[in-house]
């Protein structure tokens, strides 16, 4: 999977490859679906279409101080009439502008279900899970790091005479996710019992185009920073989901969330500014890879937290990953076409089938990834599923180290050991304030975390 050259930033063919460039197209591409289609939602929230869009039957509420019916509606159709004439439109149409908008209670976890505590299960059973949860995660998204380092920064078709060519295109490997992704929530949704749907298709695009937009920028990274640097920034997206949280939420936090959030900004930084004599130049941080960085950490941020608010709408985690991803195709299936590099990808796929064997791959453990996530906080919560992420993240850095050759000075290695250090003691004093949270007496409410 090592095999092949690294082509830094400065060789790349054109100005048009240049990462700021093909942000602004792949912008306007999602721009030209977007913007029709909010002109729609506000023409049908203008119209009043759930009035004007139904049966005077069901026009009739309890709140109305009179019926409908009472009404002289000589031109209007007879109720089986307007719901025949209504056809497939109408619910369709209720379904992604309007919704049943009926919330539910806002869960103490907030995006998180209810954790099903195990009855019956002997404490055997209950190491297998977490073993069988562990190693899921760790397996799905080591082997999507490796994949994901060696697609983006190395070359395809290397010979003795040919240098190869470069896969360039992130935005199709974001589609190759997100199409995966939708196809195993849809087919989980179909076979599984699920809440009733409540929420506006049209909310989760917002979400959608956020998540797009970090994983785009998260591939691109790759092509100026190293692995190690793109996992370290990961960790110290506490921040600026701190900060969203504050602005989105209205959220409050404790001194020890500030206190680590401190930490990890510390260690990042020591891992930054520290460098080694003879780093290869693709390993160096640029300030594109920087800028980037930022675009993903912000991008992701704002993810997370329009998630937690559209789950005060009674839905399943699948049921959100199912709706999101729909959206994704959408968007980024529409900007790939418009750019003419849908084709141009899958003729690169059938030019080289060692690219078309790890993109599939990286798409499944993204996939099998998310479905790990929902069962590990099912059964397990949440804490336990950050430090398995969080182990996750070290032995990421040390694999690519091994197989890429990265090189990580004494300073570098003390900010990565003051990150995990903080990450772990995050979530150590967040499990201690949700068991003190637990003995409030009744009228008294914890501060509210992320």
């Amino acid at each position: 999977m090592a095999t092949g050259e690294e082509i830094p930033p400065a060789l790349q063919d054109s100005w048009g490859d240049f990462w700021l460039f093909r942000f602004f197209v792949n912008a306007a591409g999602y721009a030209s679906i977007v913007v029709p289609g909010f002109l729609l939602i506000q023409y049908f929230k203008r119209r009043n279409y759930l009035e004007t869009g139904v049966s005077c039957s069901q026009r009739c509420t309890p709140e109305l101080s009179r019926c409908y019916h009472e009404t002289d509606f000589s031109e209007a159709p007879a109720p089986a009439d307007a719901e025949a004439s209504r056809g497939i439109c109408f619910p369709v149409i209720k379904s992604c502008v309007f919704g049943s908008e009926v919330k539910s209670v806002h869960q103490e976890d907030g995006s998180l279900p209810p954790r099903v505590e195990p009855t019956e299960s002997s404490t055997a059973r209950q190491v297998f899970k977490l073993l069988f949860c562990a190693a899921g995660l760790q397996a799905s998204y080591l082997t999507w790091g490796v994949l994901q380092e060696r697609v983006m920064t190395r070359t395809y078709g290397a010979t003795k005479t040919d240098p190869g060519e470069k896969f360039k295109d992130s935005q199709f490997l974001v589609f190759m996710n997100r199409i995966l992704a939708f196809t195993v929530a849809g087919l989980y949704c179909a076979l599984t019992k699920q809440p009733r749907h409540g929420a506006p298709m049209y909310k989760y695009s917002f979400a959608s185009l956020s998540n797009i937009l970090s994983s785009w920028c998260q591939y691109e990274a790759l092509k100026y920073i190293s692995f190690p640097t793109q996992v370290l920034a990961k960790a110290s997206k506490v921040i600026p989901v701190m900060m969203m949280g504050k602005l989105v939420s209205r959220k409050s936090y404790e001194y020890w969330e500030y206190l680590t959030a401190a930490l990890i900004s510390v260690g990042v930084s020591m891992f930054l500014l520290s460098s080694a004599p003879n780093r290869h130049a693709s390993t160096v941080t640029t300030f594109s890879g920087i800028v980037l960085l930022a675009g993903y950490i912000i991008f992701d941020s704002f993810t997370s937290n329009w998630q937690d608010a559209l789950f005060t709408y009674k839905m399943s985690p699948v049921q959100m990953m199912f709706g999101v991803n729909v959206f994704s195709c959408l968007f980024t299936v529409g900007s790939l076409l418009e750019q003419g590099a849908l084709l141009e990808s899958l003729r690169f796929m059938a030019r080289h089938s060692e690219f078309t064997a790890h993109a599939v791959l990286l798409s499944v453990c993204s996939a099998c990834g998310q479905l790990f996530i929902f069962y590990t906080i099912n059964q397990f919560g949440a804490a336990v599923f950050t430090i398995i992420m969080t182990l996750r993240q070290a032995f990421a850095i040390l694999l690519s180290c091994l197989i890429y050759g990265h090189t990580v000075t004494v300073v570098g290695g003390l900010g990565v050991a003051v990150v995990f250090m903080a990450l772990f003691l995050r979530v150590y004093a967040r499990s201690r304030m949700k068991k003190r949270s637990k003995k409030l007496p009744p009228g008294e409410t914890p501060v509210q975390k992320v």
